[in-house]
């Protein structure tokens, strides 16, 4: 039987500090377009499955 999930901890101090600093520092980067077109690759090649009614 699988365990339950622990919520997730919330980050306090230097360790919020840091977090705050690496989102502040990645959304100026820009991302090259070879790239772009291998992580899209990567994402059109997975296909999203419905769950089908297993009674």
């Amino acid at each position: 039987m699988a365990r339950p999930i622990k919520e997730t901890p919330i980050l306090t101090g230097e360790d919020a500090r840091l977090f705050e600093d690496a989102i502040k520092e990645n959304e100026s980067k820009k991302v090259s377009s070879q790239e772009y077109e291998r992580t899209m690759d990567s994402y059109r090649r997975f296909e999203v499955i419905e769950p089908t009614n297993v009674d």
